[in-house]
């Protein structure tokens, strides 16, 4: 594996499909509805819905980031790129200046593109999308550019899940490592931290799609992931997020294979503390639990 790898988009890349899934992806922004809020807004003028982004990806900051998973982050470094704004509104977003107050740069495609390919200078080991549901056209505008530059390393969608299977067609074949945060179980109980009102039907779709994209995990004799599904999951204390249910649905209708971090470093941020129980971070039992019933229902690769 380690010595054929090679990335999913060059063989697009090759054919020709790649820009022209650019081209597709870039027709959206005139009457955008590629995210899952389908706001039908013109991001070629002034009006630009839910996202607050226009023609122009919005860059917080890129770099080799070492924190991420270890199939992710290696020896030397996720290479990744965070881009600002969101298409959600967490109230306890732990990076809430990016994702809601949307500090960052506008780039054109030919900057994000010379971004992705310093980071492959750098010697990460891939180009990894942090929240990309709304500039998946500017990724793969930039994606084309940066391919026939000669980028070669996989590319890691890194994402709060919230996304549609329109994008996600347009992702097919170009993504070679889904990162889904899911976030809650229920909709309903969703709606009131999420700003949506059908999170978990969207997110259940999504993760499904993405896993019959990419299958399960799979990473070289280093460690280091080349193509798969890694999920990622915040336990919230007394279980508000149904984190229970999320690990069955995993277990029962993804993979017990599937590549699950159980994160326990919630804490208050934000808006949180206006929103019992998030006021709090979880007690050691809460987590406990969670991880002791991910290995009860079979899943065979929980990290925490």
């Amino acid at each position: 594996m380690n010595k054929t790898f090679s990335a999913a988009y060059l063989l697009l890349q090759a054919t020709g499909e790649l820009a022209e899934r650019a081209r597709l992806a870039l027709e959206h922004l005139k009457d955008c509805a590629l995210c899952a809020r389908g706001c039908h807004v013109n991001r070629l003028i002034a009006s630009r819905g839910r996202c607050c982004t226009g023609e122009k990806a919005v860059i917080y900051s890129f770099g080799p980031h070492r924190g991420e998973e270890r199939p992710i982050s290696g020896r030397h470094g996720s290479g990744t790129i965070f881009f600002s704004h969101c298409n959600l509104s967490c109230v306890f977003c732990q990076n809430w200046d990016i994702s809601q107050k949307g500090e960052g740069k506008e780039v054109s495609h030919e900057e994000l593109a010379g971004m992705m390919l310093a980071l492959q200078e750098r010697g990460c080991h891939n180009i990894n999308l942090v929240t990309p549901s709304h500039v998946v056209p500017q990724i793969l505008a930039a994606l084309s550019i940066a391919a026939e530059k000669g980028l070669r390393l996989p590319l890691v969608y890194n994402t709060a899940s919230y996304d549609s299977q329109e994008a996600l067609a347009l992702l097919d074949g170009v993504v070679d490592i889904y990162m889904p945060d899911i976030k809650f179980a229920d909709s309903k109980v969703a709606g009131a931290y999420l700003g949506v009102s059908d999170y978990a039907e969207l997110c259940r779709a999504a993760v499904r799609e993405m896993h019959r994209q990419v299958g399960d995990l799979v990473l070289n004799g280093a460690g280091i992931a080349r193509r798969g599904l890694l999920i990622r999951h915040l336990v919230l204390p007394e279980n508000l997020a149904g984190t229970d249910r999320i690990i069955d649905f995993l277990a029962r209708e993804i993979s017990p294979a599937t590549y699950l971090n159980l994160m326990d470093q919630y804490r208050p941020c934000y808006k949180a503390d206006k929103y019992p129980p998030l006021d709090r971070r979880p007690t050691p039992l809460e987590f406990d639990q969670a991880r002791s019933l991910a290995l009860k229902l079979g899943m065979t690769r929980v990290i925490s």
